[in-house]
């Protein structure tokens, strides 16, 4: 998620005149929605800036100390037989990533509190068969969405929305995002459908998964680890805007790795430890400062 503006302000901005507040962002000039970091599809990332450093600065915001999820699915087709494994897929994605050596490659960056926590515990999952009427332009019709779905928002809740729809012309994958639901400060993502998206696919041929599955974990692994040590857009980015898991997006280290009793096919995330000892394995641009959980953590 290349932010479109590093300018990001650390209180949080009132959206009209519903109560629903969002985090506040700068400008928007690569298409991407206002006030969400987003995860783009291959080959439609900006061009980063130079920068002196490749590492992650801190910006002062929080980090995340443990989250608990609740994954939204938003559509009229979700409740299809075809739509089930990747509910089931998600919910158990969900279920064990906590805790794992995926997980693990977030906890280095801390805040005034201590250290990412790796803690992941799974909610409800909330089911919305209305028909979808956001299209991941706008945070805030997401947001309202979340906040009319959860009965009981935690300051550590991160509430992932899923929508039947696929991406089109959308230049990215999915996003994330925090607001306020009834005063309270939650974290939220945005996924699009990925099936068929070679765009969106990690190209997964283990044949452990659908391909729709494989690519919406992949997908949900970036955003995750991203909310957890950027979750206010406050905290941990680079001098370009980018987060930890933009930084090794779609470059993979291990083939395949083992969690919630199965393996997935996710990206890496970048490592400040490992870039500055010369180790982990390197992104798009060369720079060996990635790891994935599995043979460079």
């Amino acid at each position: 998620m290349h932010r479109s503006s590093i300018a990001f302000a650390t209180a949080l901005a009132v959206v009209g005149a519903t109560g629903l507040t969002l985090a506040a962002g700068g400008g928007n000039p690569h298409g991407a929605p206002p006030n969400a970091v987003v995860h783009w599809a291959r080959g439609e990332a900006p061009a980063a800036r130079p920068n002196r450093s490749p590492n992650l600065l801190y910006h002062g915001g929080p980090v995340a100390h443990g989250t608990f999820v609740e994954p939204i699915f938003w559509g009229t087709t979700w409740g299809s037989a075809s739509s089930a494994n990747k509910i089931s897929g998600l919910e158990s994605f969900y279920s064990g990533v906590g805790n794992s050596t995926y997980a693990a490659t977030n906890d280095e960056f801390t805040d005034g509190a201590g250290h990412v926590g790796i803690g992941v515990t799974l909610g409800n999952t909330i089911r919305d068969s209305s028909a979808v009427t956001a299209n991941g332009q706008q945070t805030g019709a997401v947001l309202a969405e979340v906040c009319a779905r959860i009965s009981n928002p935690v300051a550590n809740g991160y509430y992932p929305v899923y929508i039947d729809r696929p991406r089109g012309n959308a230049r990215f994958c999915a996003w994330h995002s925090a607001g306020t639901c009834s005063g309270v400060t939650v974290q939220f993502g945005f996924f699009f459908n990925l099936d068929g998206d070679g765009g969106c696919d990690p190209q997964d041929t283990s044949g452990l998964h659908s391909q729709g599955l494989a690519a919406l974990a992949n997908v949900s692994g970036h955003e995750l680890s991203e909310m957890m040590t950027d979750p206010h857009l406050d905290a941990w980015y680079d001098s370009n805007g980018s987060e930890n898991s933009d930084k090794c997006a779609w470059t993979f280290g291990t083939p395949l790795l083992s969690f919630s009793g199965s393996q997935w096919k996710i990206q890496g995330n970048w490592s400040n430890d490992a870039f500055n000892a010369s180790s982990g394995y390197p992104n798009s641009s060369g720079q060996r400062g990635c790891l994935d959980g599995g043979n460079f953590k």
